[in-house]
């Protein structure tokens, strides 16, 4: 089974919060924390690695806080898959790594694994954090409230 981390939901989770603030605006760990239900430690770490990945950027001082680099319909889930969790593989033997396996010198599948690698993360690079965040399919959405 193909099961990400916790950490990248989390992740997916402050990036659509952080598309919240007002534009260019930015939002604090702590704040951050209160909006998701999520510990503060915990979004600090994701934070840091959405800032590494450049995901993310942080703003010192009074004002400071975090904010996106880009607006989530241009991030796809794939870089915050490969900034949480790594390379995306479903197996340790792909795009040609040696040494990482007991038996890769006797495999009768080594390598054969590379096409359904590259389909998985072709799939995902379609998938953009924005289509994550809008409102789940078959959900209905809420009428407008007429004006009386």
């Amino acid at each position: 089974m193909l099961r990400l981390s916790k950490f990248t939901d989390y992740a997916v989770v402050v990036l659509t919060r952080l598309e919240e603030a007002e534009e260019g605006g930015v939002l604090t760990a702590p704040g951050l924390a209160a909006a998701t239900g999520l510990g503060e430690p915990t979004v600090s770490k994701v934070l840091k690695i959405l800032s590494h990945a450049g995901l993310v950027e942080s703003r010192r001082g009074a004002a400071g806080g975090y904010r996106l680099t880009r607006p989530l319909s241009q991030m796809p889930l794939t870089e915050v898959i490969a900034a949480i969790d790594g390379p995306i593989a479903l197996t340790a033997c792909v795009d040609n790594s040696f040494g990482v396996c007991d038996a890769e010198a006797t495999c009768p599948v080594r390598g054969r694994w590379d096409p359904v690698n590259d389909a998985i993360r072709r799939a995902l690079s379609g998938i953009s954090i924005a289509d994550l965040a809008g409102a789940p399919p078959g959900l209905p959405h809420a009428a407008p409230v007429a004006a009386e």
